[in-house]
């Protein structure tokens, strides 16, 4: 988690899961987790090993079930000093 006196710089992006609908029921939790990991490396130009989701953010995607995801999740990325990057809701 965020400490202090690290600094750090905040952005609100909203991201659509709908991609994740194109895979198999199965995986559509997982892909989601993929699609949030490649829009925030994106955004912020950080590498995928270096981004950190928080809990809440998992259970958000995981609460109806690995087949019935949201179509939209609103995330709140704070990328640190060091290079890695935090991803929490709002």
């Amino acid at each position: 988690m965020v400490e202090n006196n690290e600094l750090s710089t905040e952005e609100l992006i909203t991201v659509s899961l709908r991609g994740a609908r194109a895979s198999s029921r199965r995986r559509r939790a997982d892909t989601a987790i993929s699609i949030i990991k490649d829009a925030v490396s994106k955004y912020t130009k950080s590498e995928k090993n270096m981004i950190w989701i928080d809990n809440k953010v998992n259970e958000l995607i995981w609460d109806r079930g690995r087949e019935h995801i949201p179509t939209k999740i609103s995330l709140k990325i704070i990328k640190l000093e060091d290079g890695t990057t935090e991803i929490i809701l709002p």
